[in-house]
């Protein structure tokens, strides 16, 4: 049977012989239903439609889906002194991206920061060997296609080494997850936070909101929260969701800046 794969958010569900009635991860008010209602496709039907983007992006190894399918986010290879980490996952594997993954050493664990970027992450996980998905437990109800694969921490942080910790960002789901690389990849640094904060067009500031597609703003309580659990980590750089869309420098300094901005506004 095949595993279908929601059009509007990337999702991929457990299998089942038809399309299920609804997209869950859709109909919440952080994300929406295609203006053409709900559409499904497979795993096989993608991969005759798509290919994938793989390039470097600020010295990482990124892969996209090449053109317009879902969310446009980009996973990229860290490699870290906790191993390979692919962070983030997209709806569609192939051949060409496993390969250059094994190029480069392979992965060893997949991080996602929230249910958005889910994607096919259990078929990410059987292309790699069955390496170990990890996710935030506060979001296991949103998972979609159960593996055994599958891991959860809990908590506010995760140290998965001296230079990579993991932190519970809360705010956009009660489970955003961020990733402090703490030596890398470059001098200084980097974050890694999903959408519990996004990196702005401008790439000097970063926005917080509970639901970007709809313009829903973040609450002010949950902002302090994630600038309180930010504030014991430096980083250089933040790597926002897709190409480009990086502070390649002054990231600590444009990130409490932003926090500033967004309280101020919110709470005047």
């Amino acid at each position: 049977m095949p595993c279908h794969i929601c059009e509007t958010c990337g999702t991929q569900y457990a299998d089942t012989p038809e399309p299920p009635a609804h997209c869950r991860v859709c109909e919440d008010e952080r994300q929406y239903v295609g203006w053409h209602g709900q559409r499904w496709t497979t795993h096989d039907a993608l991969a005759q439609r798509y290919s994938l983007r793989i390039a470097e992006d600020d010295g990482l190894l990124g892969i996209a889906l090449a053109g317009e399918f879902a969310i446009p986010q980009r996973a990229l290879l860290l490699p870290t002194d906790a191993g390979n980490i692919l962070w983030e996952c997209v709806s569609l594997v192939t051949p060409e991206a496993v390969a250059a993954l094994r190029s480069r050493g392979g992965v060893d664990l997949i991080v996602i920061s929230h249910p958005h970027f889910y994607s096919a992450m259990v078929e990410w996980s059987e292309a790699l060997g069955g390496v170990p998905v990890l996710l935030h437990e506060a979001d296991r109800g949103w998972v979609m296609r159960h593996a055994p694969q599958l891991a959860y921490w809990g908590g506010d942080t995760k140290r998965l080494s001296d230079a990579v910790t993991l932190i519970r960002c809360g705010g956009h789901f009660d489970g955003s997850t961020a990733l402090q690389w703490r030596t890398g990849p470059t001098p200084g640094g980097a974050l890694f936070p999903g959408d519990a904060l996004q990196v702005a067009s401008d790439r000097r500031h970063v926005g917080f909101l509970y639901s970007y597609p709809n313009y829903i703003p973040m609450k002010a309580s949950d902002v302090r929260s994630l600038r309180e659990r930010l504030a014991p980590f430096d980083f250089e750089q933040v790597f926002g969701f897709s190409w480009g869309r990086n502070i390649r420098s002054g990231g600590r300094a444009a990130v409490d800046a932003s926090f500033r901005r967004h309280l101020e506004k919110v709470e005047a």
